[in-house]
Formats: structure tokens, sequence, C-alpha cells
């Protein structure tokens, strides 16, 4: 990281934020313009969990808070935030540095979602439930993993994954709840597959009277231990193929993931590719069904 971004979050890090949330009409923090290429300049083609990234802001209210190998998405608003995701738990503090440095409270921040319930995304959440006072919305499923910090044996990835800190959920949701917080609204999808308790989210993002559909889409990849088949859960597979059914029919125009390069963040925030995209949750969709079916193919011996 160059020297000049890592002096911004390090003292974004060590000071004591006072005063209100900044306003709307306000400076804004982290434009896509100049933080875009600042982001990968800094990260490269790097998948790290931990190497920090500048913070960017995608459209309106949303912005990318995460590292150069994990989303955190932080939806600000004029009463409270909305923070997507937490990282590990060492990428936590980088989460919370970034959302210092774009002039939030962490202190507002009223709601933390997730995505999946695997330790490097959602690793960090007990940390940063301990500096926002936040409330914690999970899926059921998700819920009873949050109380121990250890991935269930119904989880494709049982027993390869070192646990995480265990953290209280205030709230369960299911596919079509909602979260509101006056100005913001997500809506829940869920979408298990590559976890039992995955959850993908929806939110209307505006700026200037532009306003533009966002969906962070859950990860679907079809990853797990060396002995689970996917084909000997039918099921669970039956509930993976209606996830990847529920994302190719959203209405998105700009799509973010759990992985910044699931979704090719690093070309679409350079202008190497589009930012805006109605047909990126179908196209999203239709590689990971792609992807399941040839991980079929392989358990098939084909």
């Amino acid at each position: 990281m160059s020297a000049s971004v890592a002096a911004a979050l390090l003292l974004a890090q060590i000071s004591i934020p006072i005063g209100p949330t900044p306003r709307r009409n306000e400076r804004i923090r982290a434009p896509l313009s100049e933080y875009g290429p600042l982001w990968a300049a800094e990260c490269g083609d790097s998948t790290d969990w931990d190497k920090a990234a500048p913070p960017v802001r995608i459209h309106g209210n949303t912005y990318v808070v995460g590292t150069c190998g994990i989303s955190a998405i932080l939806i600000a608003g004029s009463e409270g935030h909305v923070l997507i995701d937490s990282g590990t738990e060492t990428g936590a503090d980088l989460v919370a540095a970034n959302i210092r440095f774009l002039g939030y409270r962490l202190e507002d921040i009223r709601f933390i979602l997730h995505s999946h319930e695997h330790l490097d995304h959602v690793g960090g959440v007990a940390r940063l439930l301990q500096l926002t006072g936040a409330t914690l919305v999970a899926s059921a499923p998700a819920a009873r993993v949050f109380a121990t910090g250890v991935n269930g044996a119904d989880d494709p990835q049982a027993g390869q994954l070192k646990p995480f800190r265990a953290a209280p959920v205030g709230r369960i949701v299911g596919d079509g709840d909602v979260v509101r917080l006056r100005d913001i609204q997500l809506t829940a999808i869920a979408t298990p597959g590559h976890t039992p308790g995955a959850l993908s989210w929806t939110w209307e993002s505006c700026d200037g009277g532009v306003c533009r559909t966002m969906l962070f889409a859950d990860s679907l990849s079809p990853v797990s231990g060396p002995d689970y088949k996917f084909s000997a859960h039918p099921a669970y597979l039956a509930a993976y193929r209606a996830s990847l059914a529920r994302i190719a029919a959203q209405r998105c125009e700009i799509l973010l993931t759990p992985h910044p390069a699931a979704s090719a963040l690093k070309e679409r925030i350079t202008g190497k590719a589009p930012l805006f995209d109605a047909s990126a949750c179908k196209a999203f969709a239709a590689r990971q069904s792609k992807a399941l079916d040839d991980r079929l193919a392989k358990e098939r011996g084909e």
C-alpha cells in the first residue's frame, strides 16, 4: 500500500470520530473517478483477504469498504447506516478504518448483514458489533453458525474452515424480508448453495436523481471438502438450483459480490468494463450454473 493511503487509514483507525454523520450535500468522499483507479493500483490482482484497500463510492450512498480480496458494503443513510459483511477479524479493523476515513461514525451503523457464514466474510462480525453496537441480522441457518463460530455438518465445506468468534444475532430474516432504516431499504434473497445460510441483498441507491438497483449476490460457487458430493444431497442441490434461478430473475444494474474478482470489480471501477449492466445478474447466475454443472459432471466421472 502506498504511504499516503496507509497514513490516511492509520489516522482513521486511531482517531475518535466526533460530531454528526456527514450530510448528503457535503463533499463526496472516495469518488469513483479517483478511488476506483486507486483501488486497482493498490490491489492489482491480489485476492488476499487481509490486504488493505481504499474505500470506493460505487453509486449514491453505496461504498465498498472491504479489502482487496473480500468485499464489505456500506450503505449510508440520513439516520444511520447498514454494513454487509465484515471480512476476517483482522479485516474488520480495516473495514472500520475505511468507514472512518469516509467520515462516518462507527456508532451510526445500525445493522450488520451477511452474505455467507464463512470465516473470510463474517469472521470479524463480533469485532464490528463491539465497535458499533449494531444489530446482527442473519438467516436462520447462519444464526446457528454465528452462535458457535463453527460451520455445521450440512455445509459443503464442513471441517475445512477455521472457527471464528461467535456473535449474537439480533434478528432472523428469510427470503423476501426487508431491513428498513428510514431512507434505506434492503430486501433479503435466500441463496443457499455455497453455504446453507447464504443471503443476497438488493436495494436502490440514488445519486442526483439517478437511481440504480444494486445487488450483492452471494458467491454461489460449488466449493466443498474433498469427500462431499452435491449429487449425493438432492434436496440441497434443488435449493442451490433455486438460488441460481432467483439471482437470474433479479433486476439489477450494479452487481457486487463477496469476492471482488467474482464480479470483475477492478475492471468495472476503472472503466475497463461497464459498471452499470442490467444483464449482470443473469450472466453471473449463468456462470455459476455452469460451474455447478461442471462439478456434477466431474462427480459422475465425466
